[in-house]
């Protein structure tokens, strides 16, 4: 028999029941699985990427698939930052205890700002996670999160609107990891999580064509997880806020490595599109694993490496 494992860690001032978390973008707004899953099993769920205005997406075909993983470009189809603070975040909140995260793009420093002001004020709403994988539309279309000035504007002007928690989202899709991670964290951020997806591409052969009708796309699973772990490693031991590890991450022994190599809490994105029961077995399996490896706390293995 196993004996009892503390599974509980923190987010900064957040206690989390385990360290297990929904990536945004794979488990809608929870509320979809309420029906499948005991949500009150997570440590915290991370909402849908939400934008100020409503969103219909990206042109169809939006998914490819490859070898250990997939490519997406589903365009942050939502339904809008008012509706997640009067309606979604509300519902969630009804049936669920665990933290709730919300997840927020968008196109401009004053969009994020405007966002994130909506969201802190939503008391459903535990910690705010900020995408500066968007593009700057009035930075010639790179994305915020690829240059550390632009990222800490993102951070700065967030900051200045909110009292929640905000944890800055980075994009692996540039030279210097470190340098954003540093820059997010002097403007201010109280944590970061890592990785976004890579950017990938499929092609058709018989057809001619690129798979994905956006060409490119956001391309994760297990065929990312070195990669996302050795960020999180990086930028875990070149900062002092907490990190949430993400990429790739599929077992329960995926949550140990991005533990070990620094993260606080772990989220699971590509694999719950696979198989929407993932979080609960990875939950499930992690007391036994600590046992056969000596673990009787997660927060104890916490960057040890």
């Amino acid at each position: 028999m196993v004996a009892p494992k503390d599974l509980s860690v923190r987010l900064g001032a957040l206690p989390l029941k385990n360290p297990v978390i929904p990536a945004s973008g794979t488990f809608g707004f929870g509320l979809e699985l309420a029906d499948s899953l005991d949500l009150n099993v997570l440590g915290g769920i991370s909402l849908k990427g939400t934008t100020r205005e409503a969103r219909f997406g990206n042109p169809t075909p939006r998914i490819a698939e490859c070898t250990a993983g997939m490519i997406n470009s589903v365009g942050l189809q939502n339904p809008g930052i008012e509706v997640l603070v009067s309606e979604k975040a509300p519902a969630l909140r009804r049936i669920y205890d665990g933290v709730i995260i919300a997840n927020i793009s968008g196109y401009s420093v004053e969009e994020y700002a405007y966002n994130c002001a909506r969201a802190d004020a939503c008391p459903d709403i535990d910690l705010l996670e900020v995408n500066i994988s968007c593009p700057n539309v009035h930075g010639g279309g790179m994305a915020f999160g690829t240059d550390p000035a632009c990222a800490a504007e993102v951070t700065k002007a967030v900051k200045a609107v909110t009292r929640k928690p905000v944890f800055i989202k980075l994009s692996p899709n540039v030279t210097d990891i470190v340098a954003i991670a540093r820059a997010c964290e002097d403007a201010g951020a109280d944590g970061l999580t890592l990785i976004n997806t890579l950017l990938g591409m499929r092609i058709d052969i018989r057809r001619r064509r690129s798979v994905i009708a956006n060409k490119m796309g956001g391309f994760s699973g297990p065929a990312v997880f070195p990669v996302a772990l050795r960020m999180v490693w990086q930028v875990a031991h070149a900062c002092r806020i907490p990190v949430m590890g993400c990429g790739g991450v599929a077992r329960a022994e995926d949550v140990i490595e991005m533990m070990m190599a620094g993260a606080t809490a772990v989220q699971v994105g590509a694999e719950n599109l696979r198989n929407p029961q993932a979080c609960p077995e990875i939950i499930a399996a992690l007391p036994a694993l600590m046992d056969s490896l000596g673990i009787n706390s997660l927060q104890e293995i916490i960057g040890i490496v």
